[in-house]
C-alpha cells in the first residue's frame, strides 16, 4: 500500500521544488540526492524559486552539510539565483 503522501517524481537530475510543501524542501533534496547518487547522476539542478531567498538559502544549509555534495553554486543559465546546480561526490 503506497503512503498517501507518496509523490513519484523522476529521477532526471533535474528537482523542481515548486511541487513540494516548503517544510518538506530539506527532506526532499537530501532524499533526491541519494537516489542521484545511486543513479550515477553526479550533477543535480535544484529549481528553489526567486522569491525572498528562504527556500535557496534552505537548501544551501543542507548542500553544505550533505555527504554527497562536492560542490554547488547558483545556475549560470536563465533561471540565474532561481536554481542552484549541486555536483555530487562519484564515490561517497
Amino acid at each position: 500500500m503506497n503512503d498517501v503522501n507518496e509523490i513519484e517524481y523522476p529521477v532526471d537530475g533535474v528537482l523542481d521544488l515548486h511541487m513540494f510543501a516548503p517544510k518538506d524542501a530539506t527532506s526532499v533534496v537530501d532524499e533526491y540526492l541519494n537516489v542521484c547518487h545511486e543513479k550515477g547522476i553526479h550533477e543535480v539542478r535544484i529549481i528553489h524559486g526567486k522569491g525572498k531567498g528562504v527556500l535557496r538559502e534552505t537548501v544551501h544549509a543542507l548542500l553544505e552539510k550533505h555527504p554527497l555534495i562536492l560542490d554547488f553554486r547558483l545556475d549560470s543559465g536563465p533561471s540565474s539565483w532561481g536554481a542552484t546546480i549541486a555536483r555530487l561526490k562519484k564515490d561517497s
